[in-house]
């Protein structure tokens, strides 16, 4: 009894190592993405060798979604596991002050220990964007990295009536990168609201999952819509159509926010 005891899952329950998850913010001007690259910085790598510093474990970060160069992120989640048990909020200020150390422009807002079974990336039920167009005839000076400028008007309420055409489960071929890896386009947008408030114009999408540039390809479309040029019909046209070359404009990077991601009550 005591043998089939100490093979059986308890003793594996033992020896698991501790997971933790983890909320970040953090300024994506100065790197190449979330993911780890050779000869580029990355978020990822950032945060691994605060880890390392902090605790010496080689660690692979895993995060709910991975940025591309230049976006940035609000709350992004992720979940590491390390070597022994430590306190949340050690594990928060350890890696803080040694990201702070390095200059880096990531920070850690929050941890919490979580069962093994928890997974940042495929335990998200919905994940949020924020898309921040700043519209107006004068450049930004203290906003140049975290929105798209935009000095012609745009019509928010002919970009949001357009948007509600998006919603819903669809093939977005049009509106996914030439690189995505996804195995498949379709995908179901719970929302996609366009909204002003004074020089802004704000884009909000949630789904389950997204593809590679597809709220970026969203903001480029709709803005086209926005300047006139085209109208809800050309949009769902595009849809339609599941071909990139009859996307709009790409949005650039720096105006993208992740913004939340959901998971069930208990993680």
């Amino acid at each position: 009894m005591r043998r089939n005891l100490c093979g059986g899952p308890l003793l594996q329950r033992f020896f698991e190592m501790p997971r933790y998850k983890l909320i970040i913010e953090y300024d994506g001007t100065s790197y190449a993405g979330w993911q780890r690259q050779n000869g580029q910085p990355s978020i990822q790598a950032a945060i691994e060798m605060a880890v390392k510093r902090f605790c010496g474990s080689e660690v692979t970060v895993t995060t709910a979604g991975r940025t591309d160069a230049g976006v940035h992120a609000l709350a992004q989640a992720a979940h590491i596991d390390l070597e022994k048990i430590w306190q949340a909020d050690r594990v928060r200020d350890a890696l803080n002050a040694h990201l702070s150390q390095a200059g880096e422009t990531v920070s850690v807002l929050h941890v919490k220990k979580v069962e093994q079974s928890f997974d940042a990336r495929f335990s998200a039920v919905k994940r949020h964007y924020l898309y921040r167009i700043l519209n107006r005839r004068s450049p930004p000076a203290l906003d140049a990295g975290y929105a798209w400028w935009i000095p012609r008007m745009l019509d928010a309420e002919k970009m949001h009536e357009a948007a509600q055409r998006l919603t819903g489960f669809h093939d977005f071929t049009t509106f996914r990168a030439a690189q995505c890896q996804a195995r498949s386009p379709l995908r179901t947008l719970d929302r996609l609201d366009v909204t002003r408030d004074g020089e802004w114009v704000e884009i909000r999408a949630s789904a389950r999952s997204f593809l590679h540039n597809q709220i970026r390809s969203f903001a480029g479309s709709l803005a086209e819509v926005g300047w006139g040029r085209w109208t809800a019909d050309d949009l769902e046209m595009a849809l339609e159509a599941r071909d990139r070359a009859c996307c709009g404009v790409v949005a650039p990077p720096q105006g993208l926010y992740l913004v939340d991601v959901d998971y069930m009550p208990e993680a």
